[in-house]
C-alpha cells in the first residue's frame, strides 16, 4: 500500500513539473507574438490552456484522494499539501500568459509594444519563462538553491515593471494613453506570473526544509 502511495506521489510531482513547463511554453509563445506581431502560433494556445487546466483538475482530485485515503504524515504530508497550492499557481501562470497573447492578437497586425519598450518586454518575457523553468526544476528536484534563483529573478521582474511604469508616465511619452494602458496591463500580467512562480518556490522550499522561506512574500491575487 505504501509503495502505491509513493508511486502516486511521484506521479503527482511529475505532473506538477509538467504544469510549470506548459506555463513556460505558453508564455514563450505569447511573448513571441507580442514582440513580433506574429499570432500565427497562438492559435494552439486555447488548447494548451485547456490541457493545463485539465491537468490541474486531475492533480487536485488525486491529491484530495491521497489525503482522504492515505493519511500522509511528516514530509509526505508537506508534499501533498504543497501539491494543492503548486497546481493552482501553475494553472494561473498559464492563464496570465494567455492574457499576454490576447493583447497581442487584439492589436494585430500592429505591434502591441512600441519600439522603445520592446527591450523591456523582451526581458520581462525571458525572465518569466526562466522563472517557470526554474519552478519546474525545483518541483522535480526539491533543490532550495533554485528557490533562491526564482526570488532573485522576481526582484528583476519588479524592477522591469517599475521601469516600464516610469517610461509611460514620463512627459516625453509619445504613444498616447490607450497604448500606455495596454502596456501597464501587460507588465502587470508578467509581474503576477512571476509572483506565482515565487509562490511555487516557497512551497518547494518548505517541502525540502520544513521551514518557511525568509524572503519577501508575494500575495498573488489573480
Amino acid at each position: 500500500m505504501r509503495n502505491e502511495f509513493h508511486d502516486t506521489l511521484d506521479t503527482l510531482v511529475a505532473d506538477l513539473a509538467e504544469m510549470c513547463e506548459r506555463a513556460s511554453d505558453i508564455m514563450r509563445l505569447a511573448t513571441a507574438a507580442l514582440l513580433d506581431a506574429d499570432v500565427s502560433q497562438t492559435g494552439r494556445l486555447p488548447g494548451d490552456l485547456r490541457e493545463l487546466t485539465a491537468l490541474a483538475v486531475s492533480v487536485n482530485d488525486r491529491t484530495y484522494r491521497l489525503l482522504a485515503l492515505q493519511a500522509p504524515v511528516a514530509r509526505d504530508l508537506r508534499t501533498v499539501v504543497a501539491a494543492l497550492h503548486i497546481r493552482a499557481d501553475a494553472d494561473r501562470m498559464g492563464g496570465l500568459a494567455s492574457h499576454v497573447a490576447r493583447i497581442a492578437a487584439k492589436v494585430h497586425p500592429n505591434r502591441a509594444t512600441p519600439a522603445d519598450t520592446a527591450d523591456l518586454f523582451a526581458e520581462m518575457g525571458a525572465t518569466a519563462v526562466r522563472m517557470a523553468d526554474e519552478a519546474r526544476d525545483a518541483v522535480r528536484s526539491l533543490d532550495p538553491a533554485l528557490t533562491e534563483r526564482i526570488c532573485a529573478d522576481d526582484e528583476r521582474m519588479d524592477e522591469l515593471h517599475r521601469q516600464l511604469f516610469t517610461q509611460v508616465m514620463a512627459p516625453q511619452w509619445q504613444h498616447g494613453s490607450l497604448v500606455a494602458a495596454d502596456l501597464v496591463l501587460l507588465a502587470r500580467f508578467y509581474e503576477r506570473f512571476a509572483d506565482h512562480a515565487v509562490e511555487i518556490a516557497r512551497r518547494v522550499y518548505f517541502q525540502a526544509t520544513g521551514h518557511s522561506h525568509a524572503t519577501r512574500t508575494p500575495t498573488p491575487s489573480a
